[in-house]
């Protein structure tokens, strides 16, 4: 009689559920970091269009010398410009003859980036808030 020992060829269960949890903690480290990289994305998209808009208000400014009658003309309202919207861009408030204020404000699940929402800039290049330009 042959007295040879087969082995079986195979993953245990406990090994298989080692492997679970090694993934399970790489995913919980890793997706938070992936969308604070995608919010940070977003924002840079969103201060691109926010400076484009400065240009516009300068160009209106010397065509007209006043910055008044901008808060509607504005040649878009939303970043990105097409696709789905996650700030909105408006003038506050009432411009000046000599002064404006851009405001881009999160909404959708970029309003999640609590500490850099609204951002701003002002006819002088001032931006805000601190930190998130």
């Amino acid at each position: 009689m042959n007295n040879i020992k087969y082995r079986e060829n195979g993953f245990t269960l406990i090994e298989l559920m080692v492997v679970v949890v090694i993934l399970g903690i790489l995913a919980a480290i890793a997706y938070p970091s992936y969308q604070e990289q995608v919010r940070q994305t977003r924002r840079a998209n969103a201060q691109a269009d926010l400076m484009e808009l400065a240009s516009y208000m300068e160009r209106y400014y010397t065509e007209n010398f006043t910055y008044v009658g901008t808060r509607g003309a504005l040649p878009f309202a939303q970043s990105p410009k097409t696709g789905t919207a996650y700030y909105t861009i408006v003038v506050a408030a009432n411009p000046t003859a000599t002064s404006y204020q851009l405001v881009a404000t999160a909404q959708g699940s970029q309003a999640n980036d609590v500490n850099c929402t609204p951002l701003t800039i002002t006819q002088t290049g001032a931006t805000g808030p601190a930190g998130c330009w």
